[in-house]
């Protein structure tokens, strides 16, 4: 399994921006570092202009000579493990070819090109031989690109983009150029109600549609989307679901920075680090990641009751124990006694890092304020629970069929579990599916998996041995709260795991 390692001597996602300073932090580099700090990835810079900018507009750019760009970019790549690239303003040609030989010479994972072209006023920042360099070498390399609509059409020779369809063929005639991925921006487009994007992996369109958030506050927007893009592919997030997190993020600081006054000038800044304004039940809060699935622990009332315990209590003992994800599955509990239940067991586990997940009640997770929800298929949809919660909150759906695993990841969802492996009393006329059937979920899965359904001491050790990198860990109900003591079993459970993650091919 590829999280269930120790994590000793982990590593953190490195997005290396490559981009103009502003003077003004609310683009540029700043902005890319802000991003990346805010969603949990490392972020290291390359300077190759510094800028003396406002509020007001842009008084002065000083370019970084050639030679030094190249120095930066040597030093960083050959010692720091980068993930993921992300540009921002090239200001010339002969850079553009310096990165290129640098991205040759130290690989990474994903290159995020974000092709500042356009400033906000219109003027052209590029010249001829700036954007033939984008256009004849740097898109061949890059993952995506993210134009918006002046930069698309400056891309395109001054083709006009009035309509979505026109977005549509442009993200073609991009793609044309090299890129293995798309996005054209939309958020200039006129008369539209909302800020609609569209996304082109080579063969399908993506119309992605957000909230038009009515604010001065909008400088660096770009830059952050691109860096929240690199963010979640550092983050291992696939292509899509990356640019869909970003969109959310960006919509999200956006609406919070709304009426913030920074500046004098037309265009001010908004506040990246929004998050970190919570109320004080929420201090503990954290983005969900995949890691957060290898011990999985999942309530029942019938057990609670069995052994004298309340729910608050066995989530205590569970989370003394190692657990790192809890899960309240609670049927048979009256919803204002639920209500009282789960606001104790929030304050718990975000005292303690933990994610805390109710199963089915949105109406419940959003009374206690949880950080999000477990549907099955027969529960509300996904996208359905997206809408309610938005995009801040994590939500699992349960899933057997490779046809499942597909439709979870488009609607939406953060993980899937997958289940019930091996047959189990707590859930009736629970089809099992088996390791192989557990393995062709995984196969099938562009999300992390958690395994679920007749788990224990006795064979968590086969779950970890089907050895899929996207299989995260096993989430156990009676193999912890059936028993006298949760947090021994927890622990002789984790130790188990752990041991056979260290003899698996896993990949931190």
């Amino acid at each position: 399994m590829a999280a269930m390692a120790v994590n000793v001597g982990r590593k953190m996602p490195h997005v290396l921006t490559v981009a103009g300073s502003d003077s003004g932090a609310g683009a540029g580099i700043q902005a890319d570092i802000k991003s990346c700090g805010a969603l949990g990835a490392y972020c290291s810079s390359v300077i190759t202009a510094v800028t003396a900018q406002n509020t007001v507009g842009v008084q002065g750019v000083h370019p970084v000579p050639e030679e030094f760009v190249a120095e930066q970019l040597r030093s960083v790549l050959s010692d720091m493990s980068v993930d993921v690239v992300k540009t921002g303003m090239l200001p010339s040609l002969g850079v553009i070819k310096v990165l290129c030989h640098s991205l040759k010479e130290f690989p990474v994972r994903a290159l995020v090109v974000d092709p500042v072209l356009v400033s906000t006023s219109g003027d052209m920042l590029a010249g001829p031989s700036t954007l033939s360099g984008y256009r004849d070498e740097l898109f061949a390399m890059a993952d995506i690109v993210t134009p918006n609509l002046k930069e698309a059409s400056a891309i395109l020779g001054g083709v006009s983009l009035r309509t979505v369809a026109d977005m549509r063929s442009a993200a073609k005639s991009i793609h044309d150029l090299g890129p293995r991925n798309v996005l054209v921006k939309g958020g200039d487009l006129k008369g539209s109600s909302d800020a609609t994007d569209i996304f082109f992996d080579g063969e399908n369109y993506h119309v992605l549609r957000g909230s038009r958030i009515n604010t001065r506050n909008t400088h660096g927007t770009g830059c952050t989307l691109a860096s929240c893009i690199a963010a979640g592919l550092a983050k291992g997030l696939p292509m899509l679901q990356a640019v869909q997190s970003a969109k959310a993020f960006v919509e999200s600081a956006l609406d919070y920075s709304k009426d913030i006054i920074v500046g004098n000038g037309p265009q001010g800044p908004f506040d990246h680090l929004f998050k970190l304004d919570t109320h004080a039940h929420n201090a503990g809060t954290r983005s969900f990641e995949a890691n957060d699935l290898f011990l999985y622990a999942v309530t029942d009332p019938g057990m609670n009751r069995k052994w004298g315990r309340s729910i608050v209590d066995a989530v205590k003992a569970a989370i003394e124990g190692g657990a790192t994800l809890i899960q309240l599955r609670e049927k048979e509990t009256e919803t204002r006694e639920f209500i009282e239940a789960a606001n104790a067991c929030v304050e718990i586990c975000h005292s303690n890092g933990v994610p805390l997940l109710i199963n089915d009640r949105v109406d419940v997770a959003l009374a206690c304020d949880a950080d999000g929800v477990h549907v099955g298929q027969s529960d509300m949809p996904v996208q359905t629970v997206r809408k309610i919660l938005g995009p801040g909150k994590i939500i699992g759906v349960s899933c057997k069929t490779p046809d499942q695993v597909e439709q979870a990841w488009a609607d939406g969802a953060d993980y899937i579990g997958c289940g019930g492996v091996f047959p189990t009393t707590t859930k009736a006329n629970n089809r099992t599916v088996g390791l192989d059937g557990l393995k062709a979920v995984c196969l099938a899965s562009k999300l992390p998996v958690v395994a679920i359904g007749g788990i224990g001491t006795a064979n968590a050790g086969s779950v970890v041995e089907v050895n899929i990198p996207n299989l995260k860990g096993v989430a156990v109900v009676s193999a912890l709260f059936d028993r006298e003591c949760i947090a021994t079993e927890a622990r002789k459970l984790k130790s188990i795991l752990m041991e056979s993650s260290s003899h698996a091919k896993i990949s931190v």
